[in-house]
């Protein structure tokens, strides 16, 4: 005992063989087989999908342009082998300008090639959020004032195209528009940024930034109109400024002022009155504007601030999309008082099924279009764009 006191420590002792470990072939392989698996697992979830190439009439479109040019197309091939069409592609389109400035538009059936049973594809009303602000290049056409909106080749307008979808419940409608955008800047911004997308933005077409707005606009979900200045009843001590639409004025002159105006902006989907008593009321002047605006595949929406319009009448004799509002909702510029007249424009609703009001882009109807908006949906009314309410919508 005493001896191995002094005996260093860890020397003369027995070590111990130490011990090997063995793993079988069985937890070998069940080893590889989870690492298999879970690096698997992790490429799946790393690589975009789809694993495959998808078919070459299914590749995805290198840009915006393209997305637009094949969502537009007349032939598509669906996953049934079966070719598709829309209603109107089988038609040879012929565009005659008449000495007066009108458009005459024909069309005449072609023939269809291939063979076997065909897919008609049904109309779309509305375009994909992520592309609002850009223009379908297919509904536009080169003219010396600029581009215009025009049908498509396969039929498709832009009164669809541009227009917002809604839920096509048979409840109260009601569809709002706030027009002068584009005069004020403030005024134009809170507009856009502050009423809901259902509320319908009309842009003046003197207005500033015209293009930038629209594009806002349509990025926030908003349906747009265009407003062209007519002539009033006290022309010219009541001027609604350059470009105005004259019943003096010859028609192709006044055709010319129309254009003008159309190229300012694109993506929407109708013409709006700005004044325009005295021209509303004259058959010769507003006829050829009518039937141009019509056979462009846009809407004509009436204001309602002339009892003498004939646009009603016009419209419904050539069978074009027309609006004609039920109350102007700011003619006082208070906002209790615009809340009241929103109050009796749910009532005129609740009775027909479906209204139309009509105001400016001032503060006061920024802030009560707002909130009775809110308390209307509340109520089970549903807001609309103006397209929803027009006459003469179908093709």
């Amino acid at each position: 005992m005493g001896a191995d006191l002094h005996k260093p420590l860890g020397q003369g002792e027995r070590r111990r063989p130490r011990r090997i470990m063995h793993i079988s072939w069985r937890a070998a392989a069940s080893l590889a087989a989870v690492t298999v698996v879970f690096g698997l697992s992790l490429f799946s979830a790393l690589t975009p999908l789809p694993l495959r190439g998808l078919p070459p009439n299914q590749q995805p479109a290198q840009s915006s342009d393209l997305d637009t040019k094949n969502e537009a197309a007349s032939q598509v091939s669906s996953a049934a082998g079966m070719s598709a069409t829309r209603p109107a592609a089988g038609a040879n389109v012929e565009r005659t300008v008449t000495d007066n400035g009108t458009v005459v538009t024909k069309y005449s059936p072609k023939a269809r090639g291939g063979s076997g049973p065909l897919l008609i594809d049904t109309p779309r009303v509305g375009q994909d959020p992520r592309m609002a602000a850009t223009p379908n290049e297919l509904l536009l056409e080169d003219s010396p004032q600029g581009r215009l909106p025009t049908i498509g080749p396969d039929g498709l307008r832009p009164v669809d195209q541009y227009a917002r979808p809604w839920s096509g419940a048979r409840g109260t409608r009601i569809a709002i528009v706030v027009g002068g955008l584009g005069l004020s800047q403030t005024g134009t911004q809170r507009a856009i940024r502050e009423l809901p997308g259902e509320i319908t933005l009309a842009f003046a077409a003197t207005g500033n930034s015209l293009q930038r707005w629209m594009q806002e606009a349509r990025r926030d979900g908003h349906e747009i109109l265009l407003q062209i200045p007519l002539e009033p009843f006290d022309y010219p001590s009541n001027d609604p400024g350059p470009g105005t639409l004259l019943t003096t004025a010859k028609p192709a002159a006044n055709m010319a002022y129309l254009h003008e105006a159309m190229a300012s902006i694109t993506n929407y989907t109708g013409i709006m009155n700005y004044m325009g008593g005295r021209f509303l009321a004259d058959a010769n002047s507003l006829e050829p504007v009518m039937r141009d605006i019509g056979e462009r595949g846009l809407l004509f929406f009436d204001d309602g601030s002339s009892a003498r319009s004939l646009s009603g009448q016009i419209a419904k004799a050539i069978g074009m999309p027309q609006a004609f509002a039920d109350a102007q909702i700011d003619g006082q510029l208070d906002q209790q008082a615009i809340l009241r007249r929103l109050d009796e424009l749910e009532r005129i609703a609740l009775r027909k099924g479906s209204a139309i009001g009509v105001g400016s882009a001032f503060d006061e109807t920024i802030d009560a279009v707002r909130q009775w908006s809110e308390e209307a949906s509340r109520r089970g009314v549903e807001i609309v764009a103006i397209s929803a309410l027009a006459e003469n919508i179908q093709p």
